[in-house]
């Protein structure tokens, strides 16, 4: 390795709670003795923070480490997080690796590099999750726009196809004046908006006796942060009085990405979610009556195990009938240890592919829609960074990406718009007014 600081690298798949629990792994290592640097220049250490929660997911990871290890074969190489938890050998077995840590062990990760004999035979370090598992804090920063807050962790639900709870734990959370330490401190470096993040956003407070609403109402009081989004929430735990308080709160966005996974109610009871499709509709029809504009995601899965073509109509019908924004569309994929790998009526792939594709069409056109709607109104965009050479672009509160010419100034403010056009990227064109 390098005779003065170390150069160390972090490459992170998966979910928004990933990035953050990256950025704060990245801040474990003292950077008298460590410089980090891009994933995409030499590093003498890579870190890869990976994800198992879909097939996909895991074939991303190996190709990662994979071109890391070409890209710079004498570096050290340690996988961490989900895919190391649940399949550690696999890993392990990949040649180049050196260090493997689950995600009790990751946050351990500046310690195990220190005490790493060199290149040879991998370490493992990846146990079995504890009866009672901690819990580690985490948010991001690098850039001047957006920190992501995780709240909790874990998740009891145990969905027929879902990893996390193996890969996780159970839910569990620390208390709400903690939390708000942790946003104050991000202020204090002028980030103006936080995500609200974990496994299993909407069980806050398991741990301590508190819930979401309560947390809501504590962190708006913080000082400097001007914005914040919940970055997904299940429709069960996504009450009314949620909802009552965003809507009355300019500092709380209106933006929500609530899962369904399916829109027919078999379905629903084969995934083994707790709620039906009526549930669904409620709350995205009571968000509807408070706030007209704003932006609603969900989560669909196309091709589950005994999914029929009625199944899939009936899906495609209720989410066409929903006055939401944007899918988030995923082709189920057999997760080992799971209830629904299990399962007889396996789709085809092809069957799954063209389900898949029926619903990312229907996503772009609800996207579509929902741009139209918003042209010509006037909303405030937190301008994050440069898109190629000419363009600068941000989020409005709910959730629509705006372009504008580039000017550096901008980035890190928040500026009243016009919405104008759609382009082709299925953004937005402002002008801004103030």
């Amino acid at each position: 390795m390098n005779s003065s600081r170390i150069k160390i690298a972090f490459h992170t798949l998966g979910c928004k709670l990933n990035y953050t629990e990256t950025s704060t792994m990245s801040r474990l290592f003292p950077a008298q003795e460590f410089e980090v640097v891009s994933s995409e220049n030499g590093a003498d250490i890579y870190v890869i923070n990976t994800c198992s929660v879909t097939g996909t997911a895991e074939r991303k990871c190996r190709q990662a480490i994979k071109k890391f290890i070409k890209q710079s074969p004498e570096a050290l190489i340690a996988a961490v997080g989900c895919y190391a938890q649940l399949r550690p050998q696999a890993v392990a077995a990949i040649p180049g690796v050196d260090l493997v840590l689950g995600n009790c062990e990751k946050f351990d990760i500046a310690e195990y590099i220190r005490k790493y004999p060199g290149k040879g035979t991998p370490a493992i370090h990846s146990a079995l999750l504890p009866e009672k598992e901690p819990y580690f804090p985490a948010w991001s920063v690098g850039g001047r726009t957006r920190s992501f807050l995780k709240v909790q962790d874990g998740c009891d639900y145990n969905c027929s196809y879902c990893t996390v709870p193996l890969a996780r734990g159970k839910s569990r959370n620390q208390d709400i004046a903690s939390i708000v330490r942790e946003a104050e401190l991000i202020a204090e470096k002028g980030i103006k908006e936080i995500v609200i993040t974990g496994v299993n956003t909407g069980d806050f407070g398991r741990s301590t006796g508190e819930n979401l609403a309560e947390l809501l109402k504590k962190l708006v009081l913080v000082k400097g942060i001007e914005r914040y989004r919940i970055s997904s929430i299940e429709p069960n735990l996504l009450t009314n009085g949620i909802i009552d308080i965003i809507a009355g709160n300019d500092k709380l966005m209106p933006h929500f990405h609530i899962p369904l996974q399916s829109g027919s109610d078999r379905m629903l009871g084969l995934i083994r979610r707790r709620y039906r499709r009526e549930m669904f509709g409620q709350r995205v029809n009571h968000i509807r009556k408070l706030m007209p504009l704003a932006g609603i995601g969900a989560d669909v899965i196309a091709g589950f195990p005994g999914e029929s073509d009625s199944d899939f109509n009936d899906t495609f019908r209720f989410i066409s009938d929903m006055p939401i924004s944007y899918l988030h569309v995923f082709k189920y994929s057999d997760r080992p240890g799971t209830v629904s790998e299990k399962m007889t009526g396996k789709i085809k792939p092809s069957v799954k592919e063209i389900r898949t594709r029926k619903l990312s069409e229907l996503s772009d056109q609800k996207h579509l829609n929902f741009c139209l709607l918003n042209k010509g109104m006037v909303s405030e965009v937190l301008f994050e960074g440069r898109k190629g050479r000419n363009l600068i672009t941000g989020f409005t509160g709910n959730y629509i990406r705006t372009e504008y010419p580039w000017n550096e100034k901008l980035e890190g403010q928040i500026r009243k718009v016009v919405l104008k056009e759609t382009v082709p990227s299925g953004n937005m064109t402002a002008e801004i007014i103030d």
